[in-house]
């Protein structure tokens, strides 16, 4: 990662999300990956550092990944949502998502949609986004490029992958987005994921039997 940027990782909510929040220290802007929970503990680590959000990028749309966005709406109103297009219905619908079942119905509509393999700057930083369905149908991956490391969500965990038996999962579909939609990431590649400790693209081809 280069020397100006800095990735903040925040474990919320009884389902443990690892929130994450990515800031260029040098204009103090920042991004939020999947703001499950604690919307109150999240704008503390922001306005506590002087950041300012920009983005709010969701790697899918369960209710443990989404469920702070209201919340920071409220502190931010000028912050945009971003996920991947074919996550529409997941965010709107508290069944596919979860929040129902779970007796915390929440829907979110995201301002915009990335195409796959669509390439975005934001705060200096470019990514590229990767749909990897399988745990929902429209799961992506966030990859920056410079700043080498990729943020998986629920596709891709150390030693393991996310659940494929909830509305939209298909065990194809992600061992295929694992194998092969992530195959072109380098080994290198840091590997920042929903759930649990970081890892490395390196680490995972050689030890995660799903790979």
């Amino acid at each position: 990662m280069r020397s100006h940027m800095m990735l903040q990782t925040e474990q919320v909510g009884d389902m443990a999300v690892n929130c994450y929040i990515f800031c260029n220290k040098d204009t103090k802007k920042c991004i939020i990956f999947d703001p499950g929970a604690e919307g109150n503990l999240i704008r503390g680590v922001i306005d506590a550092n002087g950041m300012t959000p920009e983005a709010i990028l969701l790697t899918h749309g369960h209710f443990d990944h989404i469920g702070a966005i209201d919340t920071l709406k409220g502190f931010y109103p000028n912050i945009e949502v971003y996920a991947g297009y074919e996550e529409r219905m997941c965010l709107s619908d508290i069944d596919v998502n979860l929040s129902g079942m779970f007796g915390r119905p929440c829907t979110v509509n995201a301002d915009h949609y990335f195409e796959d393999q669509e390439r975005f700057e934001m705060i200096g930083a470019h990514f590229k986004c990767i749909f990897t369905p399988g745990h929902t149908k429209g799961s992506v991956c966030f990859y920056a490029i410079e700043d080498e490391f990729l943020i998986s969500g629920d596709t891709l965990f150390a030693g393991s992958v996310g659940r494929t038996d909830f509305p939209g999962g298909d065990s194809k579909e992600l061992l295929t987005s694992i194998r092969q939609r992530l195959d072109p990431i380098p080994d290198y590649i840091r590997v920042y994921p929903g759930h649990g400790p970081a890892t490395t693209m390196e680490i995972e081809r050689a030890e995660n039997p799903f790979m």
